[in-house]
């Protein structure tokens, strides 16, 4: 759960409420000033995001100061900046910036690291980055610097339609593989990769000139006093609401807003994070503000019910995801009296008990062992000691240890677990979960025995499970392993999950799924790890790390802060990505556990409606609860043997080894430029001059006129683009371990193919692509399966309010459009497998092919990638010439309101959008400017009025 950016209430509370919230906000270490009266200069405590919405490792539940069990303060550095040191040196790079050389970094990270530890506890990593600072003479002027961001936001905010928010949801979200697809179907440009890289290059500028903060306090929902569930997201939410020193509500929002930056947190099971963003000038009067947060938070007593009743909106919007209801029905089957049962969220509803008095003071004060703050900024590592001594030295240190769960073993060893679990699903969708609850894995941390595991379980080659189902066509995806989540690795726990999508026949043989997998598995367990694999996981893992690319800051310190908690000094950047020891008992041990005895079975889809009579509490999941059927469970419990379909993974021929980096071979040029220019296509080119890391991109557009002929013409696009992606899955997955990735979009002019990886190994890749699609076929049965999903993806996007609401704003504005429900009539209607080849051969017979290659790779081989598209294809010029464009209506003068009823009535959530046509260029600041004003004052109003309605 994300927090909402303009934040207007502050705590008051019904007695018992605020006494609990003292109780957590002292194990979190915050001394609050509360008063009675109602005054906008109190207030104490903070929000919570959904546990298991932020990406955590696991979670540590060591003794005081000692992460991963190791007390970092041997290697610490004493803070020893005087204060009369001068700050403006400290700018110019005058004083040191030598990094701790235990910390282990990446050969291609240009940042410095350095970790301190104050004399009240706090344990700081400090991270200096100057590498965009040559050439900066560091006196930039207030005015140029804030009109340079002012641009910026202008650039960043733009939205021409391109492109949709992905609801990123763990779990069954992203089990379905088409509807990251057909987010684009929404696309208003074919071009929409330049706009993305525009934008992102907009925001590297700014990026550039930002400096970050993340805290990570060592304390969760776990927490939760058992009388008041979601009290952990409530105090997350409450402790951005003022200070003593800043008593304004909204004053630090404000702040960041002013100057480029922004702020975010999150709770888990085990630890809440914060982070912000400012522009870097503004840093050091940012970081004094947020640390007051921790030093003197206020309570507002009249602000408890706003809040409430904003927290409990975010709990509206979270009601309809599949993802949040699984993990609250599989909580519930955890053993009575584990955190795991809690409800984490914060409902309205619930009546929080009240007694008559005020709010007193509280007199714990932070604990600092639970929290671990990093910095990432553009000022040396002395400047960012100095800062960090002289203000987060005012944070009193109470001593408290953090809550230990450790000693919950086995949450899941309960009848309830092993069973099958039937579910009505929100969206359309037939999925299969197997789950297994390990000992927790931390600890194993150097050998990661569930990545080893993952790693082949998740396989998509010959031999793996998906391929075997895919086959049968039983299944169109499969996701195994620990998603790092709090729900599925904490200090009582460590998950182990396979989540497969099925297809409708799947669906009917869920029982053979499920036994496939207990078949690869016991094989896996009668060979026992194998060196060869690990060691390929392994150097993988390495030249990922080795050229890793340059994260957005804000969400680097937010990692690094979750790492301190988890990893001793010299593994802090390397802990989470990197296997260090091969050790096959601690696999073996792992992997011996995945037994059909242990598993539970969760099985999701609609044709369950009518069958399940249990109601989960919170979210109202429909559900039943099922023995595994007799002759099954006899066969699981049996020697059973093996399936020889079912086989390890060759070596994989997609692992770079060649890191050269290559000479040019034609003049240097700061754009891309047009090198190649024929009838059937043309081929623009840049050479890496900047960068200089042995990688490259390559996007080729496919681009014909007869996709827009109609809109069956449209859908059977979309099937060809989706059976050619099916087709590649089993081929191409060893290049996609390999980081080489690859993406076939079906754009509304044509097909797109975007690769990027290592340049080594890129051309075999981006062959087999080409070699697949000049020699596409499809069986009936694929067909089939291929169309039955696409129902199901194009009906989950039209009961998507936001993507409802965008299709029909394009198909206002769209000359030419067929919308999401013309589609969806069209593949209703029923459509052919020769339909589709006779579709598929007059596409290719004819086209315009436009690349881009840029990266470590010469003018010539970039012609070979538009070479081999010709040649292979041997399509024919078209007729005429088919620019990519588009143009829309221009609305009449005036206001004007569409509403649309949205196609799920069980979704209680509603969308706005805001459109503003400009027709003059001159005009656009002035509207950008009203519409950002516009846009603050309707965040207000919502907050206030509580309304779960998304801005």
């Amino acid at each position: 759960m994300l927090r909402r950016v303009t934040v207007a209430a502050v705590c008051a509370t019904r007695r018992k409420l605020c006494e609990a919230g003292r109780e957590l906000a002292a194990l979190w270490g915050i001394e609050t000033r509360g008063r009675c009266e109602d005054s906008a200069a109190a207030r104490p405590f903070p929000i919570l995001a959904m546990p298991g919405r932020n990406k955590a490792k696991s979670t540590c539940s060591c003794p005081d100061l000692q992460p991963n069990g190791q007390d970092l303060g041997e290697n610490s550095r004493v803070a020893r900046l005087g204060a009369d040191e001068s700050e403006e040196e400290g700018r110019r790079g005058s004083l040191s910036n030598a990094g701790d050389p235990e910390i282990v970094k990446s050969p291609s990270d240009p940042k410095q690291y350095r970790y301190i530890k104050l004399q009240n506890g706090l344990q700081a990593l400090l991270i200096s980055d100057l590498s965009n600072m040559e050439g900066k003479t560091g006196n930039t002027t207030d005015d140029e610097e804030e009109e340079e961001v002012e641009e910026e936001e202008e650039d960043d905010d733009e939205d021409s339609g391109a492109e949709i928010e992905d609801d990123d949801e763990e779990g069954f979200d992203d089990e379905d593989e088409f509807d990251d697809e057909h987010d684009d179907d929404l696309d208003t440009e074919d071009n929409e990769l330049e706009e993305l890289e525009e934008r992102a290059e907009a925001r590297k500028k700014t990026t550039e000139k930002q400096s970050a903060a993340a805290l990570c306090v060592g304390v969760g929902s776990f927490a939760d006093p058992d009388d008041l569930p979601g009290l952990a997201h409530f105090l997350e939410h409450m402790v951005f609401m003022g200070s003593l020193k800043y008593p304004d509500e909204n004053g630090f929002d404000a702040f960041l807003k002013k100057h480029g930056g922004s702020d975010n947190a999150s709770t888990d099971c085990e630890r809440t994070v914060f982070q912000f963003d400012v522009q870097r000038k503004y840093f050091k009067e940012a970081l004094d503000r947020w640390a007051q947060f921790f030093i003197h938070p206020l309570m507002i007593r009249d602000a408890i019910d706003r809040e409430v009743e904003a927290v409990d909106s975010e709990y509206q919007l979270a009601r309809p995801s599949d993802a949040n209801r699984k993990e609250m029905l599989f909580g519930s089957l955890a053993r009575p009296g584990h955190p795991m049962g809690k409800f984490f969220w914060v409902m309205a509803k619930l009546k929080y008990p009240f007694k008559s008095n005020c709010i007193s003071t509280l007199n714990n004060v932070i604990a600092f062992s639970c929290l671990f703050p990093a910095l990432p900024s553009q000022e040396t590592l002395d400047t960012l000691e100095k800062w960090v001594t002289e203000i987060f030295s005012q944070i009193p240190n109470n001593g408290l240890p953090r809550p230990n769960f450790g000693h919950l073993t086995d949450p899941f060893d309960t009848p309830a677990f092993n069973k099958l679990y039937r579910v009505v699903p929100i969206r359309k969708i037939h999925a299969l979960t197997i789950t297994w609850a390990l000992p927790p894995q931390q600890q194993h941390y150097r050998v990661k025995p569930l990545h080893y595991i993952s790693w082949l379980v998740g396989h998509e080659g010959k031999g793996s499970i998906l391929s075997f189902l895919r086959k049968k066509c039983w299944a169109l995806a499969l996701f195994g392993g620990n998603g790092e989540t709090g729900f599925e690795q904490n200090s009582t726990y460590s998950v182990f999950s396979i989540s497969i999508t099925l297809t409708d026949e799947g669906y009917e043989h869920f029982y053979e799924v499920a036994y496939a997998v207990f078949q690869y598995l016991k094989m896996l367990q009668k060979l026992g790890p194998e060196k060869r694999i690990f060691e390929e996981i392994r150097k993988i893992e390495d030249n990922e790390f080795h050229y890793q690319e340059q994260t957005d800051p804000v969400e680097y310190v937010e990692n690094m802060c979750e790492n301190m908690q988890l990893y001793p000094l010299q593994d802090i950047l390397t802990g989470d990505q990197l296997l260090f020891e091969y050790k096959p008992e601690v696999i073996g041990e792992a992997l011996n556990q995945l037994v059909p005895q242990k598993a539970n079975l969760v099985l999701l889809s609609g044709a369950n409606e009518g069958k399940c009579d249990l109601k989960e509490k919170w979210f109202g999941t429909q559900y039943s609860i099922e023995d595994i059927e007799n002759s099954w469970a006899e066969l699981w419990n049996s020697n059973f043997e093996l399936n020889p379909d079912l086989h390890l993974p060759a070596e994989n021929k997609y692992i770079a080894t060649d890191f050269t980096l290559k000479a040019f071979d034609c003049p240097e040029t700061e754009y891309p430029v047009k090198i190649v220019n024929t009838p059937q296509g043309c081929l623009w080119y840049k050479k890496d001059n900047k960068f200089k890391i042995p990688k490259a991109y390559i996007r080729f557009h496919l681009i014909s006129p007869l996709i827009q002929k109609s809109a069956a013409n449209v859908v059977l696009f979309d099937i060809f683009v989706n059976i050619l992606t099916h087709n590649l899955a089993e081929p191409a997955y060893e290049a996609d371990v390999a980081q080489l990735e690859y993406k076939l979009v079906a754009g509304e002019h044509g097909l797109i193919i975007r690769v990027k990886g290592f340049n080594h190994k890129l051309p075999l890749l981006f062959q087999l692509i080409i070699d697949y699609l000049a020699e596409f076929n499809s069986t009936p049965a694929v067909f089939t399966m291929i169309t039955e999903q696409l129902k199901k993806t194009y009906f989950n996007i039209l009961i998507k309010p936001e993507t409802l609401a965008k299709d029909v704003r394009l198909l206002i504005l769209e000359y030419a459009r067929w919308s999401m429900i013309d589609k969806y009539q069209a593949l209703m209607d029923g459509l052919s497998l020769e339909s589709l080849l006779s579709f598929v051969k007059e596409f290719k017979s004819q086209l315009f092919v436009e690349g881009l290659v840029q990266g470590n790779v010469t003018s010539t081989e970039s012609m070979d990638f538009l070479k081999y598209v010709v040649d292979k294809l041997n399509f024919k010029p078209l007729e005429q010439e088919m620019p990519v464009q588009f143009q829309v209506v221009e609305l009449p003068s005036g206001h004007h309101l569409c509403k649309v009823k949205a196609l799920n009535k069980g979704d209680a959530n509603s969308e706005v959008t805001v459109y503003y046509q400009v027709i003059r260029y001159q005009e656009s600041k002035r509207i950008y400017a009203y519409g950002a004003a516009c846009g603050k004052c309707i965040k207000e109003m919502l907050r206030f009025s509580a309304a779960p309605v998304p801005i």
